[in-house]
């Protein structure tokens, strides 16, 4: 298993973006919420030596500046078969629009599981590639995020059809 990592510099600060083989499985912020550690990223890589964590880098990096809405890049979370179901969901929150976690547990079958699907929103390790940010409280508000509520604010921001910032959102 060829387990490596990249640092890049973005508008929401320094991302660790993380891969195995030929998929992308991390993205995590430096205080990030639930961050695995360090040796678990495998050795650092140079962008210009690894194809897809450049590709990976760049797409991110064009999502944030509003030059693109959606991630073409091969995913592979690991995580447990609720989580997955969980994360699925996640996936199809189109950009610019929200849920909550009692709605994603409705569509999940259950609604008395929004506390455990917050559990695997916030288990995420793929958050801004698989949008958790899109996911709010029952009264609308925004609730915790791994890489902090200024972040999910930002990222929600920069979502809003009117807004569409070049600069640096954190």
């Amino acid at each position: 298993m060829d387990i490596r990592h990249a640092v890049v510099d973005t508008a929401l600060g320094p991302v660790t973006l993380v891969a195995t083989d030929d998929a992308i499985t991390g993205l995590y912020f430096p205080q990030h919420a639930r961050r695995p550690a360090e040796e678990s990223f495998g050795p650092a890589v140079d962008l210009a030596a690894d194809a897809l964590l450049a590709e990976a880098a760049r797409q991110l990096r064009e999502y944030l500046t509003g030059a693109r809405r959606e991630f073409e890049l091969p995913f592979a979370a690991v995580g447990d078969a609720f989580q997955h179901r969980v994360w699925d969901v996640l996936a199809t929150i189109p950009f610019g629009e929200t849920t909550t976690y009692g709605d994603i547990a409705v569509a999940l079958g259950d609604k008395s599981l929004a506390q455990k699907v917050g559990q695997a929103v916030g288990a995420n390790p793929l958050c801004v590639f698989v949008p958790c940010h899109r996911v709010l409280g029952a009264n609308g508000k925004l609730t915790g995020y791994a890489g902090g509520l200024k972040r999910k604010q930002a990222l929600l921001e920069l979502e809003e059809p009117v807004q569409i910032s070049a600069g640096r959102l954190f």
